[in-house]
């Protein structure tokens, strides 16, 4: 059997990599933060155990970007979803209801999330959470703001702020009155997006199954090699 190329092994390394990040997302939204331990995501993830310290410095790190991952992809699934728009205002909306419904549904991950923000290591900028940011920023553009760097954190302040509000222990803010406070800092009609009543009249957005934001596909397998003057 011939070597396998270059570029199958980079296949390999990055389905590897995408398994971990399901595992992660999978075991801490079960059993939360604390239960699960490294070992633990590399043996769902069927990966030896010394290939989550390659791609991740520990498992803080390795939970932050399965979650921005999440986010990211939530993000994009909401943008890009028919009836396919470029209306700023539209996408905005959409942008708000997506996040504002992973705390909704996703609770145990997103607090553990904000909670992990608030450590020492602070905010994770993982190649995940800029494709977040570069959505939200395009977000925020398309939106018609005139200083997007200004603008665009604001946004992720705003986000992170009703996100920790509808997540804090024993006082938690409802997502609607949440989302009518961003809808009105916006300027958005209460009809774009998703609104609640229109969730509920479709029996609900929450999705256990988040395969789909994962690419961990079979990957290619090394095939024969050139048959040579030798090999014949």
């Amino acid at each position: 059997m011939s070597p396998r190329s270059a570029s199958v092994n980079e296949e390999l390394r990055r389905r590897s990599r995408e398994r971990l990040l399901q595992a992660a997302v999978e075991l801490v939204s079960e059993r939360g933060y604390e239960a699960t331990t490294l070992g633990d995501i590399a043996d769902r993830a069927g990966s030896a155990r010394g290939l989550v310290s390659y791609y991740f410095p520990g498992k803080r790190r390795l939970v932050q970007s399965a979650v921005h991952r999440l986010m990211h992809r939530t993000l994009e699934e909401a943008l890009e979803r028919e009836p396919r728009t470029e209306d700023g205002r539209e996408r905005m909306a959409r942008a708000i209801d997506a996040i504002l419904g992973l705390a909704r549904d996703q609770p145990v991950l997103m607090r553990q999330h904000m909670a992990g923000i608030l450590q020492a290591e602070g905010f994770v900028q993982c190649p995940e959470q800029q494709r977040l940011a570069q959505l939200l920023r395009e977000t925020v553009a398309r939106h018609g703001c005139e200083d997007v760097d200004a603008d665009y954190a604001m946004l992720r302040a705003l986000l992170m702020g009703a996100v920790f509000a509808a997540l804090v222990p024993g006082m938690p803010m409802s997502v609607p009155v949440l989302r009518a406070e961003l809808f009105e800092r916006y300027r958005l009609d209460w009809e774009l997006g998703v609104p609640p009543d229109a969730e509920a009249a479709s029996g609900g957005t929450c999705d256990t199954d988040l395969s789909r934001f994962f690419a961990t596909g079979t990957a290619p397998e090394c095939g024969p090699g050139p048959r040579t003057a030798q090999s014949k």
